[in-house]
């Protein structure tokens, strides 16, 4: 009695503490996302250029996936039952926004594409006006699992259902395994697609770089790693959208090993992924870089853009 005591405090000790890690994690990744978002919008050449407006769009998508998905974790963690209208809400809005980040990978990688394969008419594809259009083109790709997710609901679950109080879990309204399977078809189609195009952009910018004269090589060179790194991040969204099915087989063996299953999941698939971003643009990028180091030392640095 007194062994199986001592290992149920263990476990507790254990959740506690990884729990705290991530509170820690998710703090130390809004608030770069946060600075990274306040000098975007301190310089006006930022917020008036194609990519630039695209990577904030990812910093902002990825600023509400951490915070929203941090809030389920928290009422998970918690135990704390709410209305099963608000665990939709809240579900959506998540569904959203983890959708939205890798079309927009897709977006940025297409922009680079075109800023190396095709540079003269790299202006005027880039405008103000056609940047507008591509984010309400990515908003619109992205709402469709959301209203897959609600038609499922709709469908399935009578209207009573959703003034009871639960644990807040997507799967509650999933009451049909063909849901879930056609829920997580339509993301991997979606994946498929994105895949297809930085495979495209990548080859397409390597037959440049091999073909650039050595004044030119360098910066193809760099718009080439831009693209393998989107890569990676949409590898690793990818990922993200088989962890469930993996952790429910994980569920059926031992609870213990689920919830350490589900912890790297989150930290490798859902964290890693939207760090990348910051890395990618706000220190790869020169001028982004000076003016982020200008801005977070309050102005202390001097000024070199």
């Amino acid at each position: 009695m007194a062994a199986n005591n001592s290992l149920a405090g263990d476990d507790f000790f254990l959740r506690k503490v990884k729990f705290v890690i991530l509170q820690v994690l998710m703090m130390i990744f809004l608030c770069i996302n946060f600075l990274l978002i306040i000098t975007f919008f301190q310089k006006e050449y930022f917020y008036t250029t194609a990519r630039y407006i695209l990577f904030a769009l990812t910093l902002l998508s990825d600023s509400c996936t951490l915070f929203m998905s941090d809030v389920l974790l928290i009422l998970f963690h918690f135990r704390i039952n709410i209305q099963d209208w608000i665990c939709l809400t809240l579900y959506v809005v998540v569904t959203l926004y983890l959708t939205l980040t890798p079309i927009t990978l897709a977006a940025m990688t297409l922009e680079r594409y075109v800023a190396i394969c095709m540079p003269l008419r790299h202006g005027e594809l880039s405008s103000m006006r056609n940047t507008m259009n591509c984010i309400l083109i990515i908003h619109g790709i992205s709402s469709l699992p959301c209203i897959l997710v609600l038609s499922i609901c709709i469908v399935s679950i009578s209207l009573g259902f959703y003034k009871q109080y639960q644990l807040c879990s997507l799967e509650m309204f999933f009451v049909y395994i063909w849901q879930q399977t056609l829920w997580s078809a339509v993301y991997q189609f979606q994946f498929l697609i994105m895949s297809i195009i930085i495979v495209f952009s990548y080859i397409k910018i390597m037959k440049v770089a091999k073909a650039a004269s050595e004044g030119d090589k360098q910066s193809t060179t760099k718009g080439l790693r831009t693209v393998v790194l989107h890569g990676f991040q949409l590898l690793l969204c990818l990922i993200q959208l088989w962890c469930p099915f993996i952790e429910a087989a994980m569920l059926q063996i031992d609870y213990s090993l689920y919830e350490n299953i589900r912890y790297f999941d989150y930290i490798m698939f859902y964290l890693a992924p939207r760090c990348l971003s910051p890395l990618i643009y706000g220190l790869r990028d020169e001028v982004f870089f000076h003016a982020l180091k200008y801005y977070a030392s309050f102005g202390l640095l001097k000024r070199n853009i």
